[in-house]
C-alpha cells in the first residue's frame, strides 16, 4: 500500500486552486494537472509498506495545535507547478510531529526537506507566471493518512485514518 501523510484542503481552497489551473490552461500552459479532488499538502511521503497499522500507531503520537494555512505564491521545483503558502510555524511544528512520529517508530519516509508545497501541474510547460497565484486561508485541525490507489492509470488519494 502506497502511503504518505498531508493536509487535505478545504472545498473553499481547492475552488480557488481550480479557478487558477483553469486560468494557466488558459493562458496555454501546459502539463499534467492535479485533478481538484488530489489537491493537498503533504508532511511526509512513506511510499510503499504492507501494514498501515504501523504507521496509524506512530502517528497517534502526533500532536498539534490548530493552524491557519494561508495560499501565498506559485513557484517550481524543475517542471513541478507548485501553489505555495505564507511561513507558518503551526505547518513547520506539525510537519516536524509527523516526521518525529515516523522517526520513533522506525518507519522509513522521504526525508527531503520539508518544503511545504501543494503540486498543482507535473510536467508544467508555458509561462504560469502571467497568472496570479490563488488566494484563500483555512484552519488546519486534523492531519490524514492518505493512501494512493491507481485508476485506469490514474492516482486516487483516499483517507486511511485521521489524527
Amino acid at each position: 500500500m502506497r502511503l504518505f501523510v498531508a493536509i487535505q484542503l478545504s472545498d473553499e481552497l481547492k475552488k480557488n486552486i481550480t479557478g487558477t489551473l483553469h486560468d494557466l490552461k488558459q493562458k496555454g500552459v501546459k502539463g499534467n494537472y492535479v485533478p481538484t479532488q488530489n489537491l493537498h499538502l503533504t508532511l511526509a511521503f512513506i511510499g510503499e509498506i504492507d501494514d498501515p497499522g504501523a504507521v496509524k500507531a506512530a502517528l497517534k503520537n502526533v500532536s498539534f495545535k490548530p493552524f491557519k494555512l494561508a495560499l501565498s505564491d506559485m513557484g517550481t521545483f524543475g517542471d513541478l507547478l507548485w501553489v505555495g503558502m505564507k511561513g507558518n510555524q503551526g505547518l513547520s511544528a506539525a510537519a516536524k510531529s509527523v516526521r518525529d512520529a515516523l522517526d520513533t517508530a522506525g518507519i522509513p519516509y522521504d526525508r527531503k526537506e520539508f518544503k511545504p508545497h501543494i503540486t498543482v501541474i507535473r510536467k508544467a510547460s508555458g509561462n504560469w507566471k502571467q497568472v496570479t497565484a490563488p488566494k484563500g486561508q483555512m484552519m488546519v485541525k486534523k492531519i490524514s493518512l492518505m493512501k494512493t490507489t491507481f485508476r485506469d492509470g490514474k492516482p486516487v488519494y483516499s483517507e486511511v485514518a485521521s489524527f
